[in-house]
């Protein structure tokens, strides 16, 4: 009888024909878990709780960082942030050691404190829409089996030892709500289990240490370096383990590099391929587009975001355009780069409206926002520090009929309210809609995002 084989039969001779099109595949399936282990390095390199050129929340290992107010507006670290919530951001070994989530009582305020595995699945369920109480929160690795002691109030296992973890809070963009959430914001910590002690552990976010920023260019950090992607990969193979299935897929990538390490014209081969997939099928996913299907007039968004599995593509999609998204029961995501007519969004090229009509504000139990990017997914710098406009607004104006327009582009609108104005470069941008807890409307596709609609 015939042992089954999961993989070339050892000491195969690859072609390079062969090396190639598997390597392809590999950079798209790798990519996500290779960002990962990047942003942990650099994120972490730090000897205390800081921030990065003053602006990016960076801990040590097993720990976290939170900002006390919006993001800032020129950071380059992470792509697509929003500046509806106070960030924490903190990366962990469950290797080394479980780490405990600290949260305090939140009372009305919305909160969400996801975790995301190596492949950027979540895998914590603790925030408003869970019902979560004020206590103390274990995150623990796959092969854990220690025993935790009492005060813990809930415990969650990653499956795979390399961790991200994230706190968000909901702020008004008033200085009253500024001033209100810093107590909340002092007692909120995620730290090794040796240090839990039963009591709260408070920190002072308020006055941080900044840690100097590398040089970086007007898009995001490059988290993969395509001549390093290969010699990566072997190390993802050994850090996560593979979903049911995917041991075949292993086993092909693997022969792959293990020909690689024996040929250098293979080894050559794969480098020439990561450089070629990273312009011919990573840089793309950029494009909103290739981020999900189709929501209605023009909009895209992912119905599997950050609960992936086997979609290969939209995790790419979304490590590239948008990493560390909520699960669509935390948050939906809606995004665009074009006008209602197909045309790609651009502030040299018109203005535009979006109207929301009366009892159609996004349908949410928590907040919604409207978001304006520049082409790196980034905000575009001006004068009014306007990057967004949304529940967190209160000065808002509604028209006579209950329904709401947000202007965008260059120039403020004429004859309407400047507070209903988001600006935008002369250059192309994109629109994106988050809905924090979202009603089902929103989940099960009944409720459609507005026009966009080009103003001359």
């Amino acid at each position: 009888m015939t042992e089954n084989v999961t993989g070339p039969t050892p000491n195969t001779r690859l072609t390079e024909a062969y090396v190639r099109a598997v390597g392809r595949m590999a950079y798209v399936w790798g990519w996500p878990m290779v960002s990962m282990i990047n942003r942990r390095a650099a994120i972490t390199s730090v000897p205390e709780p800081g921030l990065r050129g003053g602006v990016l929340p960076n801990a040590p290992l097993n720990r976290v960082c939170m900002l006390t107010d919006y993001i800032p507006a020129g950071q380059r670290f992470i792509a697509c942030t929003n500046q509806d919530v106070l960030y924490g951001i903190g990366f962990g070994d469950l290797d080394v050691t479980p780490v405990i989530v600290q949260l305090p009582d939140f009372g009305d305020r919305f909160w969400v404190s996801a975790a995301w595995d190596q492949r950027t699945d979540s895998f914590a369920q603790l925030g408003k829409q869970y019902g979560t109480k004020a206590g103390f929160y274990a995150l623990v690795g796959p092969d854990w089996d220690g025993d935790l002691p009492d005060g813990i109030a809930g415990v969650f296992r990653s499956s795979t030892a390399l961790v991200a973890f994230c706190p968000r809070v909901f702020i008004e963009d008033t200085p009253e709500d500024r001033a209100a959430v810093i107590e909340l914001i002092t007692q909120i910590n995620i730290y090794p289990l040796d240090e839990f002690d039963g009591t709260a552990h408070p920190y002072d976010w308020e006055h941080l240490p900044s840690f100097p920023m590398p040089e970086i260019g007007a898009d995001e950090i490059h988290w993969v370096e395509p001549d390093r992607f290969f010699d990566q990969l072997r190390d993802v193979l050994g850090m996560v383990p593979p979903l049911p299935g995917e041991e075949a897929l292993y086993q092909q990538f693997t022969a792959i590099l293990d020909a690689a390490d024996s040929d250098p014209d293979l080894k050559r081969a794969l480098l020439d391929v990561a450089a070629e997939a990273e312009r011919e099928i990573i840089t793309p996913l950029l494009r909103w587009e290739h981020n999900g299907p189709e929501a209605g007039n023009g909009w895209y968004s992912a119905k599997n975001n950050s609960a992936f599995g086997t979609d290969y593509v939209t995790r790419a999609a979304i490590a590239r355009s948008n990493m560390f998204e909520n699960t669509p029961q935390e948050t939906k995501y809606i995004f665009t780069d074009t006008d209602s007519s197909g045309r790609q969004l651009n502030g040299s090229d018109g203005n535009y409206e979006v109207t929301f009509a009366a009892g159609e504000l996004p349908p949410v139990d928590g907040f919604w926002s409207l978001t304006l990017y520049n082409e790196h997914h980034f905000y575009y710098e001006n004068e009014q520090g306007r990057y967004s406009l949304g529940t967190k607004n209160p000065g808002l104006h509604y028209g006579d009929d209950g329904s709401l327009t947000l202007y965008v582009g260059h120039r403020p609108p004429a004859d309407a309210p400047e507070s209903n104005w988001l600006p935008a470069p002369e250059a192309p941008f994109s629109l994106y809609i988050r809905a924090y807890w979202p009603k089902e409307p929103i989940l099960d596709g009944t409720w459609l995002p507005p026009e966009v609609l080009r103003r001359g």
